[in-house]
């Protein structure tokens, strides 16, 4: 059985990276930053953080390894 306190601290972390990596990702785009669509930007940013979400619904690699090695397993 899954933790999902673990597997909601993985996933929003997923998530939140990729929020920002899409953000940074996207400014060069525009040749100044007062004309930057941030509309745009924020809304390709959501999209992309959600689409990491359900990503995670298929599994974790964090979670996997702590879970092969050992790790937080109850004796």
């Amino acid at each position: 059985m899954r933790d999902w306190k673990k597997w909601a601290k993985a996933a929003g972390i997923r998530a939140f990276r990729t929020f920002f990596q899409s953000v940074v990702s996207l400014l060069p785009a525009s040749a100044m930053i007062t004309e930057v669509n941030w509309r745009v930007v924020l809304g390709t940013a959501t999209l992309a953080a959600v689409a990491s979400l359900f990503t995670s619904l298929a599994g974790l690699p964090e979670l996997e390894e702590a879970h092969i090695s050992g790790e937080g397993v109850e004796s």
